[in-house]
């Protein structure tokens, strides 16, 4: 039979469940967005830039069983939306990118957005695929998405031709999707050393990251069996639920919050699932990780890269928990370790830190702990909250308790600005029942807030909280501790409501703590409607959360001594002088 090649594109995604691509259609890509345009099971979107369209795709990959997909024109198209192919790679989050590509059945040369895009894309992503006939095409697409999936997950480039596209060419059959291969099988004589490990231990504790987001009750049952704390990365917030009486929050080491700090002092054996040791997640690598650590990983790679690992598992989360919780289910090891104390010294370090953020309403700005308090409280439990880079992520990250697995995501190792805005409306549109609340910094919002016009367009009625106080919030604090000075981090007084007026937003001001839960309670009953709603926050950044602070302290203390002397001599002189 004779296909086009824009039809085998259409089938190939169809085969392997994609629901949304996102994109700009161009002359490189036009006959696979007419394809896409007669799928009933695809929604082409369009956005306003490509950049955008990758954060989008980023959302649906982590909240959704689809993988989020780019269809975008080569050069220009690939290197505006190399930002999120790039967050996407580091973060381990699967993705599809579909590029149309010059014409190479034409003879000539200089043709619009001719460039070598392997070389542009190798570092961003896991492998990149040249079609260069018909018959190529579907399975190409099949096996870009098995290696999206497999191992650690990741983004893959597949570049289609424009005369692939456009003509029809020779197939044999139209093949049906297999399914993922199965993980590498879990090595059972590592699992039982990490049985002997755990039993020994007389302060155990448990640190878990994305790759353990879908392991969550195994992640509950095992905490509960050893009587160990649990603390989670960033980007694995919602690994395990805040409202469990071991959960701790974030990290565990200076940049930890208290209760953090105190539950993990002494810790003699860690379990660590789906985490890498990354600089964010240990506070630039402020934490004190035991000898005996057990490491459990889908990629070797990150064994003892930073912290070595006594006992390294390599595997599926999932796989490895369940062999533990096999192991370990029927025997004791508490350890003599009582639960209920434990716990209530978690509840009242957590009580007592929030406290801090909460001893007075204020009348002329809001206030971070009412905020995230009115917040919890109005939001449903499977509400998703999608944050950027900056101060607002520790706040959320300190002060909103997440519930439910995968149901917290934010830009994490390739931390890039602009994601929080497209990445909540990805999640929108996979996840069409669920509240969906994005948080994001005013510097943040300058660089993609204009795709609530694609919100607008498609009905996606998420909500944005726009942080507003007129600096790059972290960035401004880091200087100023150390610096006693702010050098290009002031950007101005940003009119919000005109973005919403300009993108068709629903509009509502927050001033003052007086206001919050008043405000929210309107923005959730807007969006609700399938309308958009930008909420200006004018919000009191003066207090410090613990990364903030820990961060500089945990820097600072690795200088050399000379240098250490200089820094804060001249921190303090700068404090003192002016």
């Amino acid at each position: 039979m004779k296909k086009s090649g824009a039809f085998l594109v259409r089938y190939a995604l169809e085969q392997i469940g994609v629901k949304y691509t996102f994109g700009i259609p161009g002359v490189h890509n036009t006959e696979i967005y007419d394809e896409l345009n007669k799928s009933e099971q695809i929604q082409p979107t369009l956005v306003t830039h490509e950049g955008a369209g990758a954060f989008m795709a980023d959302g649906v990959s982590r909240t959704s069983d689809s993988i989020g997909t780019l269809v975008i024109v080569p050069a220009a198209g690939t290197t505006h939306a190399m930002s999120g192919i790039g967050e996407a790679f580091l973060d381990g989050i699967p993705m599809l990118v579909i590029s149309g590509g010059t014409r190479r059945d034409s003879g000539r040369h200089y043709q619009l957005h001719q460039l070598d895009q392997s070389k542009l894309v190798q570092a961003v992503v896991k492998k990149y695929y040249l079609i260069t006939k018909h018959e190529e095409i579907i399975p190409t697409i099949f096996e870009a998405y098995n290696l999206a999936m497999s191992g650690e997950p990741g983004p893959v480039y597949i570049e289609v031709p424009v005369e692939c596209q456009m003509f029809r060419g020779a197939i044999n059959e139209l093949p049906v999707y297999q399914g993922l291969p199965k993980p590498k099988a879990i090595d059972k004589n590592q699992i039982a050393k990490a049985i002997d490990l755990l039993k020994k231990a007389k302060k155990p504790g448990i640190y878990c990251g994305w790759g353990s987001t879908h392991a969550t009750d195994l992640l509950i049952k095992i905490a509960d069996k050893l009587r160990a704390p649990v603390s989670t990365t960033l980007q694995g917030l919602s690994a395990f639920p805040a409202d469990h009486p071991l959960h701790v929050g974030m990290g565990f080491g200076a940049s930890a919050v208290p209760a953090a700090r105190k539950a993990f002092d002494g810790c003699d054996c860690m379990l660590a699932i789906g985490v890498r040791f990354s600089e964010l997640g240990t506070g630039s690598f402020g934490v004190t990780v035991p000898e005996d650590l057990i490491h459990i990983d889908i990629n070797p790679e990150v064994f003892s890269k930073n912290y070595p690992a006594k006992i390294a598992i390599e595997g599926d989360a999932e796989e490895a928990l369940q062999a533990i919780w096999e192991a370990i289910e029927t025997e004791d090891f508490a350890n003599g370790r009582n639960l209920d104390q434990i716990a209530n010294e978690i509840k009242t370090g957590k009580e007592k830190y929030f406290a801090e953020w909460t001893k007075g309403e204020k009348s002329d700005i809001v206030s971070p702990g009412y905020f995230f308090k009115s917040l919890r409280k109005q939001v449903p439990d499977d509400t998703i909250l999608v944050v950027d880079d900056g101060k607002h992520t520790f706040l959320a990250a300190e002060l909103f308790p997440v519930k439910k697995s995968r149901h917290f995501i934010s830009p994490t190792d390739f931390n890039c600005m602009g994601f929080c805005v497209p990445a909540s409306i990805g999640v929108k549109l996979a996840n069409p029942d669920k509240t969906v609340v994005a948080v994001v910094g005013d510097g943040a919002f300058m660089m993609t807030g204009m795709e609530l016009i694609t919100a607008k367009s498609y009905g996606v009625g998420v909500v944005v909280f726009v942080f507003h106080d007129g600096e790059l919030g972290q960035i401004s604090q880091f200087q100023k501790i150390p610096l006693n000075r702010k050098t290009c981090t002031i950007i101005g007084d940003i009119k919000v409501e005109g973005v919403a007026i300009a993108s068709g937003a629903h509009f509502i001001s927050m001033d003052n703590d007086n206001q919050i839960d008043e405000v929210i309670e309107e923005a959730l009953k807007v969006s609700k409607t399938g309308q958009p709603v930008l909420v200006d926050v004018k919000i009191d950044y003066t207090k410090k959360t613990f990364l903030t602070k820990g961060v500089v302290v945990t820097n600072i203390k690795r200088f050399p001594t000379a240098e250490k002397l200089r820094f804060i001599g001249r921190a303090i002189k700068r404090q003192i002088l002016g």
